[in-house]
């Protein structure tokens, strides 16, 4: 039993010694696992969250979300939406037009979303989106009742390409989402509102010298980029192969 335990220790403390970064320190209770950065020292600077008081927040291109939580084996996070406006059907980031992601940044809406765009005009009831009295959306606003009660609404479930929610007076003022949602259920049953997000798997960390880089890897031009851009990444050692997942160069 003593001769596993002890390959187990290992192969971490090997792991450990080739990690090109460090993956940043908790936020309060919750772990911020690789990629995702708190910090200029840890985490890839390409997927910046924040910490404060113990709680952690995504800053989308023109807001700020609370952080529900971080599934990093499927590469997903989830974040509250956007609340109503007291006594109205619209959304409190209405005049930044709803949840916008950065085009050209690493987060996308995920796939399992189910969004419910509420107090919406009769040019958006007329689009692709399912605004029919068979729509989920109704049944929410039937059973929650408020402000977003007998106001016309549509649902979309997400494929996975969007980067938006968008709100607008002249399409929907509102929305909520539900991620993974079981339409089988009643609405007493659903589970509260999010928004799933997904993460692109970062690629190998960038660099300048080589003291950039952990020993298990070397900084070299990353023949790849794009643009023109010279960039330099640090590449796992012969033997070693680049874990995205886990940030690190492993066998």
């Amino acid at each position: 039993m003593a001769k596993p335990l002890l390959l187990a220790a290992l192969l971490l403390t090997y792991a450990v010694c080739a990690l090109s970064l460090h993956p940043c320190p908790p936020c309060g209770t919750t772990a911020v696992p690789y990629p995702l950065s708190t910090a200029a020292n840890c985490g890839d600077q390409s997927y910046k969250i924040r910490c404060v008081a113990g709680k952690l927040l995504f800053d989308s291109s023109n807001n700020t979300y609370p952080i529900t939580s971080i599934s990093p084996s499927i590469q997903r996070l989830t974040i509250a939406p956007s609340p109503l406006l007291p006594n109205a059907c619209v959304a409190a980031d209405l005049p930044s037009n709803g949840l916008q992601l950065n085009p050209d940044g690493p987060f996308n809406v995920s796939s399992g979303n189910t969004i419910l765009y509420l107090n919406c005009t009769q040019s958006i009831t007329e689009s692709h989106l399912n605004c029919t009295q068979a729509s989920l959306c109704h049944s929410y606003v039937n059973a929650t009742g408020g402000a977003c009660c007998n106001v016309p609404c549509c649902e979309l479930h997400s494929g996975g390409t969007i980067r938006r929610i968008r709100m607008r007076l002249s399409g929907c003022r509102a929305y909520t989402s539900f991620v993974d949602l079981d339409p089988g259920l009643p609405v007493n049953k659903w589970p509260q509102p999010a928004v799933a997000l997904r993460w692109a798997l970062p690629p190998e960390p960038t660099c300048v010298v080589q003291a950039d880089c952990g020993s298990g890897s070397t900084c070299e031009p990353d023949r790849s980029s794009n643009g023109g851009i010279k960039v330099n990444r640090c590449f796992c050692n012969s033997g070693l192969r680049w874990d995205p997942v886990a940030g690190l160069c492993s066998q």
